[in-house]
């Protein structure tokens, strides 16, 4: 597989903003099996989100609900809907080096 497949852009599809005192809050990013398997990522692992203006590390939640080709994002800064972002997994083999954004 090559790596074209595996850091294609997402759209976001939905974004969820919880407030103070909310049960479920936190950086997390929902993905359909098919496309996670793609990225080689399971469900609960920490992954980086790269979206137009940063990136940032969200929790990974496997979703069969959602479309192939769409992410849900919730509590991520500089995201918003309709926005095109990638989903990778961390390159802890070589520390300091991260991808570069969106190209």
């Amino acid at each position: 597989m090559t790596d074209d497949l595996r850091s294609r852009g997402l759209r976001v599809a939905s974004f969820i903003a919880t407030k103070r005192g909310d049960e479920d809050r936190g950086p997390l990013v929902k993905l359909n099996e098919r496309e996670s398997r793609i990225r080689l990522l399971t469900d609960g692992e920490l992954v980086w989100v790269y979206g137009p203006r940063r990136g940032e590390l969200a929790t990974l939640q496997i979703d069969d609900s959602v479309r192939d080709g769409d992410v849900i994002v919730r509590d991520l800064l500089g995201i918003a809907p309709s926005e095109i972002v990638r989903v990778v997994k961390p390159d802890l083999d070589n520390r300091g080096r991260r991808p570069t954004a969106l190209a």
